[in-house]
């Protein structure tokens, strides 16, 4: 009888691309607010926008790694 064939999972492409996932598997995002009306901004606002935040609710993180499942064995996420 032979083996059984092991589906791979298909990612969640725009998932993929909107968050990264750190060494102790930490879901984070990038900030909002980046793509226009910049002008108006500090420069102290806009260099903070730069950096990655954590998710907020594990339940949205759980449904990340569901429709992501391979992002954090693979080190090239996406950077911002």
């Amino acid at each position: 009888m032979g083996k059984l064939k092991k589906y791979k999972i298909k990612t969640h492409k725009s998932t993929a691309k909107r968050f990264r996932v750190t060494g102790t598997g930490l879901v984070m995002r990038t900030k909002q607010g980046k793509s226009h009306f910049r002008r108006r901004r500090s420069s102290r606002h806009l260099r903070q926008l730069d950096k990655l935040t954590g998710l907020s609710s594990s339940v949205i993180a759980k449904k990340v790694k569901r429709l992501a499942p391979y992002l954090s064995k693979y080190r090239q996420n996406p950077g911002r």
